[in-house]
């Protein structure tokens, strides 16, 4: 019987369980500020903020929800903040920034969705598209943009994770 062979190995493996356990946490907490800020009222639909209602690009990139300015501030306060380990460390690499980009697609599903879960006016119960209307588009029971996500970061995630393939003196490869 051939033995299974994973892809990542048991580091990679490890790593990917933490950053999964991190990035839960992560979204819980930026959710719960989240609900503290918005309340009920999703969307920043009560904040003093501007909006741009409907424009094209919002269609594209915003499942056709307006772009508020409590969004757009709070959207690239999250992309510096995870990308301020790469600062850090001074050395930033293509795969590393697949990683964060990966990590980040991720964060809004699952802090949208924990958004949902822990916030009082909402709950599984009322988690369809007749109580949240400013999720345009749904797909088997939950907002088309999850999906979509989930799979551009878990595939930006898994490339980050490839191995690089090297040439031997031989020819052979790895």
């Amino acid at each position: 019987m051939p033995e299974f062979r994973s892809r990542w190995n048991r580091s990679e493996r490890r790593q990917l369980i933490w950053l999964g356990i991190w990035l839960a946490v992560l979204a819980a907490v930026f959710a719960q500020v989240e609900i503290q800020i918005e309340g009920a009222d999703g969307w920043a639909a009560r904040l003093p903020t501007w909006r741009i209602e409907h424009h094209w690009l919002l269609e594209v990139f915003w499942g056709g929800r307006p772009l508020t300015g409590y969004h757009a501030w709070v959207f690239l306060f999250m992309f510096l903040v995870f990308h301020f380990a790469l600062v850090i460390q001074g050395r930033p690499s293509l795969r590393l920034e697949l990683r964060v980009l990966g990590l980040l697609a991720v964060f809004w599903i699952v802090e949208d969705f924990l958004w949902f879960m822990m916030n009082p006016a909402y709950g599984l119960s009322r988690f369809k598209p007749e109580h949240i209307p400013w999720h345009h588009h749904w797909l088997l029971g939950m907002p088309a943009d999850y999906g979509i996500y989930l799979l551009a970061g878990a595939a930006l995630i898994g490339l980050s994770f490839r191995r690089r393939r090297r040439t031997v003196m031989e020819g052979e490869t790895r």
